[in-house]
């Protein structure tokens, strides 16, 4: 299927301040574009490009004062079926992981690993290993916890999340992370496009969250918020949690004052 993708996010700077942006696809979804993933800016600024230490593609700038709008539009095409599910995958040793996966299995900003290792094994620590209990984390987790915008704040941590039991779809895939790791599960954080294809539309579109995990030699997609494998994801950043893949970070006062997100069937008569 073809994708339309689109966001248009507006800001009131008060005064000049740098800016960093993760807003594109990800890397490794470049070849399925059918169209341009530049950002564009109003007023126009002069835009630099680099890679961080996860592979995600950034961008950086300064603002003016005065509004800010960031927006782009652009067509990818994406898989006609859902989530890949593989029960027969293996966990992999902590001894035999590759280099760059032991940083998915140690504290980050928002999972506290250290305070969750008796917790996990309490928990899950008598399934055996391997896909069945990733999912049995997510079951857990997508059961556990209710989601609710209103409980929504950005100092929210794994432990908080486990304790109030409420939370949206970045503390969901927080949690399931941490106790992943508890358990020497090398797990990271998403982020990027979910519309709401082939289930019931939720409005305003955003978006959306969920982490990967580390099994037989390759990261795979679960979801602890949704719980079900869906259709169309867009990859756009991969993290050790939320704070690495912020799709805006401003080092000074921007003030946030229009949000869209778009992520829909394109007709194939509508790409040129």
């Amino acid at each position: 299927m073809l994708l339309r993708l689109a966001y248009d996010i507006q800001f009131d700077i008060p005064a000049p301040v740098a800016m960093v942006t993760l807003l594109n696809v990800h890397p490794s979804r470049n070849q399925d574009l059918l169209g341009s993933d530049e950002m564009q800016t109003d007023p126009k600024l002069e835009l630099t490009y680099y890679t961080d230490v996860f592979g995600n593609r950034c961008t950086r700038f300064v603002a003016p004062a005065g509004r800010l709008r960031l927006s782009n539009s652009t067509v990818i095409q994406a898989s006609d079926d859902p989530d890949v599910a593989n029960w027969s995958a293996r966990e992999i040793a902590v001894g035999d992981l590759p280099h760059e996966a032991l940083t998915y299995l140690l504290n980050s900003r928002y999972c506290e690993v250290d305070r969750f290792s008796n917790i996990a094994y309490e928990l899950f620590g008598h399934i055996a290993p391997g896909w069945g209990r990733v999912q049995a984390i997510c079951d857990w987790v997508h059961t556990k916890v209710a989601f609710n915008y209103q409980h929504a704040r950005p100092t929210k941590t794994a432990l908080d999340v486990y304790t109030e039991r409420v939370g949206v779809c970045r503390d969901y895939q927080h949690l399931a992370i941490t106790f992943c790791r508890a358990l020497n599960i090398p797990a990271r954080y998403a982020t990027g496009y979910l519309g709401d294809i082939g289930v019931p539309v939720v409005l305003p579109m955003d978006f959306s969250a969920w982490f990967e995990v580390y099994l037989d030699d390759r990261w795979w997609t679960f979801d602890a918020r949704n719980n079900m494998p869906r259709l169309a994801r867009v990859l756009m950043a991969t993290g050790r949690d939320a704070s690495d893949v912020a799709m805006t970070t401003s080092f000074g006062q921007a003030d946030l004052r229009h949000f869209f997100v778009q992520t829909e069937i394109e007709p194939a008569s509508g790409v040129a």
